[in-house]
């Protein structure tokens, strides 16, 4: 039978190794007359692939009869085989260029628990390079030899060959002699290893490379580019180079940014990515305790692991992890907490000294996490502590469309999702929604393609799998229940506007477009990250809807409206917490637009007096002149009918632009009536001239009172075209709305 590399394989009795120092050499045995079998044309190397798992050399014996094959008990158990039985044994031609470039070997004793050995990685990598020159090693292969007396075993966990790294094949190659060999040993294996000198590949991590949609992480490549360069760089090298450079690892780090968007997420995967210890998970609270001194203890058990580790093994301890979830909980402040325990104020203290105290450790890793970084005690911020801070922040289109294919993927590979689901359409979509809500709108639209397949009337009725298809309309409709947090506030925007946006006129044209511009503006420009625009005029004339148009038009992925309604009844503070809170939110987001509707009522401006909130006032013209954080724009539209009390108190001075909304004159009326088309085409004109210098409110409101009839119920039919309205009832409701 031929053998996957060409050449005859043939059957072999397996017999034990002559000579108990020849079970030492890896090398297997074979009677002088067998020999020519195993013979690399060209070189003179005799190597055969033995049971389909080892490339051994062979060398002759006198004791082997022919037929047989000689192997130590290290190679019969790795082959599967015993003394006696037959095995398959095939010549092996290595290709080209097939010398190892780096050799991981794990070390252990062949008695285990027996004693504890250092072990000079320099010297011991010239002796086994020497020892098994030319001999091939093979992925998972186990190989005993002989070092100061001591009998080991070391385990191949990697075998590379220079240009080989992506390969499929299995890992395998010729011990060269300039083979790079590096070592390693479990903690429990009593064997310590010095004198490493070059690290080819680090431990630190469990696997070679990283896939972080594997890891279940979406659309955060950069954050976690920049925590592996900050966090884990240092530590990917070996302790004499970090003690070269005058270098400390870092101990922490900080994830902040709005709810869901992964910081929970990436902590944990980051902890078990390590090769350390299991992490710890805390969330903040836990450690409280009622009992005096119990608090702080609680903490300091937390490092106790790492501290005897460190005692133990030095730079040789494993890294721990300590994951602390909702990290602002216990870490606030100093001084700001008032419950006259000062138990907050101790943990701050406690945390301090044990990540960066007088005997801190080098073996810890704290992974905080915090919606509200400003909470935190400054002390915990500086080099030295929680260094290194990443804002993991709303993912971008790209980061959306990663983790709808994360949370489909199995659905894709079962079938379930339908072909007219477009999952890079749905990641346009979904500006501004966190990770957790996207994995929220997934769920939703299972469950209305699950919903499809039962039946009220009747539960215990089976269903047919394969008939469950997850839809594009499904994920349509599941937006309308999964709204995002940092979102644009559709539906409040499109209440400013109930009658929707008519031609009223080339002025109203020309504000909206302008506004238009500005929003071009805010999206281009490098030197104004934030524009601010008043829009002034009477009561009723279209200012808030315009604003809710634009807003809308925008396209913005945040868009809020700040309006007194929503703070009736609210302290003065309260309120300002709310729209600081807004503004903060706004942040959050690479493009956003706030209205600050009618912002007298924001003020609680009274003309008696006149009286208004100063602090609100003061909150507002801050917010005005700060710039929001780099990368992000924001476009500030505010509406007033009270723009002479505004200018009195330096608001208006903090608006960019100011546009007057002007009431409506009888040509702009005419054309609002036309497009209503309500009106006879003789009557139109007469309307319009008594509609001269009124607001668009109003005549919205006049035409609905006009509408109804003389009796009533003449609504739908006029809307409809059926019937119009009736001039003289027009003039009598005319009457009752305008003031004399």
């Amino acid at each position: 039978m031929a053998s996957r590399f060409g050449f005859q394989s043939t059957t072999m009795i397996v017999t034990n190794t002559p000579a108990a120092d020849l079970a030492l050499t890896n090398l297997a045995y074979c009677s002088p007359s067998d020999l020519h079998n195993f013979a690399v044309p060209r070189t003179k190397l005799f190597l055969a692939l033995v049971a389909d798992s080892s490339v051994l050399s062979f060398s002759p014996h006198e004791n082997i009869r022919t037929g047989q094959i000689a192997l130590n008990a290290i190679q019969r158990r790795h082959a599967k085989v015993s003394s006696g039985d037959t095995v398959s044994v095939s010549r092996f031609i290595p290709p080209e260029d097939f010398n190892l470039a780096l050799l991981t070997l794990e070390l252990e004793f062949v008695k285990k628990g027996t004693r504890n050995e250092q072990i000079d990685a320099v010297i011991l990598a010239n002796q086994l390079r020497k020892r098994f020159a030319n001999q091939v090693m093979t992925s998972g292969q186990r190989v005993t030899f002989e070092y100061h007396g001591n009998n080991y075993i070391f385990t191949v966990t990697q075998a590379t060959v220079e240009g080989r790294e992506d390969s499929n094949d299995v890992e395998r190659g010729i011990i060269a002699s300039d083979t790079y060999i590096v070592f390693e040993a479990s903690n429990s294996s009593g064997i310590k290893i010095v004198n490493q000198r070059e690290a080819a590949s680090s431990n630190i991590f469990r696997q070679k490379e990283f896939n972080l949609q594997s890891l279940g992480i979406g659309g955060l490549g950069a954050e976690f580019a920049d925590i592996f360069r900050r966090a884990f760089a240092s530590r990917v090298f070996p302790a004499h180079v970090t003690s070269k450079l005058g270098i400390k690892h870092v101990k922490g780090m900080l994830l902040f940014g709005p709810p869901g968007t992964g910081k929970t997420l990436m902590a944990r995967q980051i902890g078990k990515m390590l090769n350390g210890r299991e992490p710890k998970i805390i969330n903040g609270p836990e450690v409280l305790s009622k009992f005096v001194g119990e608090t702080e203890k609680n903490v300091r058990d937390l490092f106790a692991d790492a501290e005897n580790d460190q005692r133990t093994n030095g730079d040789q301890s494993e890294l721990h992890v300590i994951i602390f979830d909702e990290i602002d909980a216990i870490c606030k402040s100093r001084g700001s907490t008032r419950d006259g325990t000062g138990v907050h104020d101790s943990i701050v203290n406690q945390l301090l000294t044990k990540i960066d105290g007088v005997e801190s450790l080098n073996n810890v890793l704290l992974i905080g996490m915090t919606n509200r970084k400003d909470l935190l005690d400054e002390a915990l911020l500086r080099p030295g502590r929680l260094e290194v801070q990443v804002e993991i922040s709303l993912p971008d289109e790209n980061g959306r469309l990663q983790i709808l294919q994360i949370h489909t993927n199995k659905m894709k590979e079962n079938s379930f999702l339908a072909p007219d689901v477009n999952l890079q359409e749905l990641a346009a979509r979904t500006k501004n929604y966190s990770g957790a809500e996207l994995e929220g709108v997934v769920k939703s639209a299972v469950s209305f393609a699950l919903n499809r397949q039962l039946s009220l009337d009747d539960l215990t009725k089976p269903v047919d799998e394969e008939s469950i298809k997850v839809t594009m309309d499904d994920f349509l409709h599941a937006f309308h229940e999964i709204v995002p947090a940092f979102g644009a506030s559709t539906d409040d925007l499109e209440r400013c506007r109930l009658n929707g946006m008519v031609d009223c006129g080339d002025r109203h044209q020309h504000i909206y477009q302008r506004a238009m511009l500005l929003v071009e503006q805010v999206k281009v420009s490098k030197g104004s990250p934030m524009v601010t625009c008043l829009l002034e005029g009477p009561s009723g004339s279209g200012k808030t809807a315009l604003a809710a148009t634009v807003g809308i038009d925008s396209d913005f992925p945040y868009v809020k409206i700040i309006s007194a309604e929503t703070m009736i009844g609210l302290h003065e503070s309260t309120k300002c917490a709310q729209i600081v809170k807004v503004f903060e939110d706004a942040y959050k987001s690479p493009l956003s637009i706030i209205i600050l509707d009618d912002i007298e009522r924001l003020l609680e401006y009274v003309a008696i007096g006149p009286r208004f909130s100063n602090i609100i006032s003061q909150t507002l013209l801050v917010l005005l002149k700060r710039l929001p954080p780099k990368g992000k724009k924001l476009l500030v539209l505010g509406t007033t009918s009270e723009v002479s009390f505004l200018d009195s108190v330096g608001i208006c001075d903090a608006f960019s632009v100011t546009y007057h909304l002007p009431t409506l004159k009888a040509e702009d009326a005419k054309k609002v009536l036309e497009q209503l088309n309500v009106f006879t085409e003789d009557d139109v004109s007469a309307a319009a001239e008594a509609l001269n210098d009124m607001t668009i409110k109003k005549l919205y409101m006049l035409i609905e009172m006009a509408a109804q009839g003389e009796q009533g119920g003449a609504a739908e039919a006029i809307y409809s075209g059926k019937e119009k309205i009736k001039i003289a009832h027009f003039y009598d409701c005319l009457q009752d709305i305008v003031r004399f």
